[in-house]
C-alpha cells in the first residue's frame, strides 16, 4: 500500500486501528486478499503477543477474523476450537482469557478521517451529547446491521464496540451481553429505551420485550442525521443526504436514498430517490441482478430473456416492496455493467463498482432532479447505461460516469434544498458514503458552493452510528 502522512499517523496512534490505504499496482499480495477492492487494510501489532509473533516470523502477515462468514468472532479458546476446527490448521492460545468479544477498528485517513468500524482502541471512550444531554438515563439499541448499542447519562454517551449483524443466535447473544456489560461498567440503569421503527429487527424486539421503561421509536435515517449533527455539536437544522441500503420508512416502505431537513428533535423528508420495486425482497440484496432488472423495468428497457420472470415480479409488485434505496441502485449498475451479479458480503457490488472506475473517463449520464418533494430520477441514467452496455462500452467507463452522475445529482439536490430552507449546513451520511469517490466528489462540490458539509468522523458513516443517533433524538425530545 501507499501511506500518506495522515494515514501513517493513524497507523502508529495508540488505538492501533486497521488503516485502509490504496493498494499499489503489482503489490505482492495474493489476489484472494480483499478481492476487487481498491484498498488494503494494514495495521501494526498492538499486544505483546503480536510483537513476539511478528518478531519470530520477520515478515508481513495476512490476518483475518476468527469467525465463519456472518458469525461473530470467536474469543474463547473452546469456542474457536469448536467452530473453526475445519478451517484453521493450528491454534495459538494463551493463558489469559479474553473478556470481551471486540473486533479491530477500521479507519480511513482521506479525504478526511473516517471511522468505518469503531471498536477496539476507541471504545469505550465517551462521546458528548449536545445541549442538556440525556435528562434521564437511556439505552439505544441500534440497527440490525453493523449493530452497536449506546448508553447515555447526562452529557455523556457511550457507544459500544461493533457487535455486527443481528441475524443469528451468536450475534444476538453478543448484543445482550454487550448491553449488560456496558450497564455494569457505566452504572446506567435505563429509564428510556430507544429502538428502530422496523418491527422485525431483533434489536427492536429486544426493546419491546423490556418492562418498566419508556420506549421511543426513531426512524433509521433520522438517526443518521441526528448522529452526525450531535457528533459535531451542531444544534441547528440541516439538510441531510442519507444514502444507504435499507431503512424502515415512515410510510412502511424501504427507504435508502433520503433527503431530509431537520435536527435531532424532528425532521421532514423533503426528497428521495425515485422508488422502484425490490424483487424478492431481501433476496434482491444478495442478488444485484434483480435490482438491475427492476431498474430496467422502471426505465422502460426490456430486460434480458433470462431475467423476464423477475421482471414480471417487478411489474406486478408480488413479493416486491417499493424501495428508494441508493445502495440498491449502485448494486443494479454493478450488475448491468457486468461487474457483480451476486454478492458474498454486504456492499460488495458497490465496492467493486467503485474499484472498477476508470479515472481517465470524463463523461457523465443524464439524470433528472426536481419537483416538490424533490426526486432524484435516474431512469435516463439507466437507459444510457443499458445503451452503453449494448454498445460494448468498458465497465470502467460506465462505473466512472455513474459515480459522477450520482455525485452531481446529490450536489444539485442538496444545494437547492439548502437554499430553499435557508441553511448553510449539509450532512452526508449512510453506508453509500463509504465510497471515497462519491464522498470526495459531493463534499468538495458543496464546499465550493459555499455550504458547510458535515460528515461523521468519530463514528462510522454506516449503521454503526445509529445507536448514538437514536440516543441524540431521545435526549432532544424526552
Amino acid at each position: 500500500v501507499t501511506l500518506d502522512m495522515p494515514a501513517a499517523e493513524l497507523l502508529i496512534a495508540p488505538a492501533r486501528p486497521i488503516v485502509l490505504a490504496p493498494r499499489l499496482p503489482g503489490a505482492p499480495v495474493a489476489r484472494s486478499v480483499a478481492p476487487g477492492a481498491p484498498e488494503l487494510g494494514v495495521m501494526l501489532p498492538y499486544s505483546p503477543l503480536h510483537h513476539l509473533l511478528l518478531a519470530d516470523v520477520g515478515a508481513t502477515l495476512v490476518m483475518t477474523s476468527a469467525n465463519v462468514t456472518d458469525e461473530p468472532i470467536a474469543y474463547r479458546d473452546d469456542d474457536a476450537l469448536a467452530r473453526l476446527q475445519g478451517i484453521a490448521d493450528l491454534f495459538l492460545v494463551h493463558d489469559r482469557p479474553i473478556q470481551t468479544r471486540t473486533d479491530d477498528s477500521v479507519v480511513r485517513a482521506v479525504p478526511r478521517r473516517a471511522v468505518l468500524r469503531r471498536s477496539r482502541g476507541y471504545v469505550p471512550g465517551a462521546l458528548a451529547l449536545p445541549g442538556d444531554g440525556a435528562r434521564r438515563p437511556l439505552l439505544a439499541c441500534g440497527a440490525e446491521l453493523k449493530n452497536t448499542v449506546c448508553l447515555a447519562k447526562g452529557s455523556r454517551a457511550w457507544v459500544s464496540h461493533h457487535i455486527g449483524d443481528l441475524q443469528n443466535y451468536e450475534t444476538l447473544r453478543s448484543f445482550t451481553k454487550g448491553i449488560d456489560h456496558f450497564r455494569r461498567l457505566f452504572a446506567v440503569d435505563p429509564e428510556i429505551v430507544v429502538h428502530d421503527l422496523h418491527p422485525e429487527y431483533l434489536s427492536t424486539k429486544y426493546a419491546l420485550d423490556l418492562d418498566d421503561v419508556e420506549l421511543v421509536g426513531v426512524q433509521h435515517h433520522h438517526a443518521h442525521l441526528a448522529a452526525c449533527l450531535a457528533e459535531h455539536g451542531e444544534a441547528g437544522a440541516a439538510v441531510g443526504a442519507i444514502f444507504d441500503g435499507t431503512g424502515y420508512g415512515l410510510d412502511g416502505t424501504v427507504w435508502g436514498g433520503e433527503l431530509l431537513y431537520g435536527d435531532a428533535a424532528s425532521f421532514r423528508r423533503v426528497g428521495a430517490l425515485l422508488p422502484v420495486r425490490l424483487p424478492g425482497g431481501d433476496r434482491a440484496v444478495r442478488e444485484p441482478w434483480r435490482m438491475a432488472c427492476a431498474w430496467l423495468v422502471a426505465s422502460a428497457v426490456e430486460p434480458p430473456a433470462a431475467w423476464r420472470p423477475i421482471a414480471e415480479l417487478a411489474r406486478s409488485g408480488l413479493a416486491s416492496p417499493w424501495t428508494t434505496s441508493m445502495g440498491r441502485l449502485f448494486d443494479a449498475v454493478a450488475a448491468l455493467a457486468g461487474i457483480r451479479a451476486e454478492v458474498n458480503y454486504e456492499g460488495q457490488a458497490a465496492i467493486e463498482l467503485e474499484a472498477a472506475c476508470d479515472p481517465s473517463e470524463p463523461g457523465a449520464y443524464p439524470v433528472a432532479v426536481g419537483g416538490t418533494p424533490l426526486v432524484i430520477d435516474p431512469r435516463e441514467t439507466i437507459r444510457a447505461i443499458a445503451a452503453d452496455v449494448a454498445a460494448g462500452q468498458a465497465a470502467g467507463a460506465i462505473a466512472r460516469r455513474f459515480h459522477r452522475t450520482i455525485a452531481a445529482a446529490t450536489v444539485r439536490a442538496c444545494a437547492g434544498l439548502a437554499g430553499a430552507h435557508a441553511t448553510e449546513v449539509v450532512v452526508l451520511s449512510g453506508g453509500v458514503f463509504q465510497s471515497r469517490l462519491l464522498l470526495e466528489s459531493v463534499s468538495g462540490a458543496l464546499t465550493r458552493a459555499g455550504l458547510r458539509v458535515l460528515v461523521p468522523e468519530r463514528l462510522p458513516v454506516n449503521d454503526g452510528a445509529i445507536s448514538y443517533g437514536q440516543a441524540a433524538v431521545a435526549a432532544a425530545t424526552r
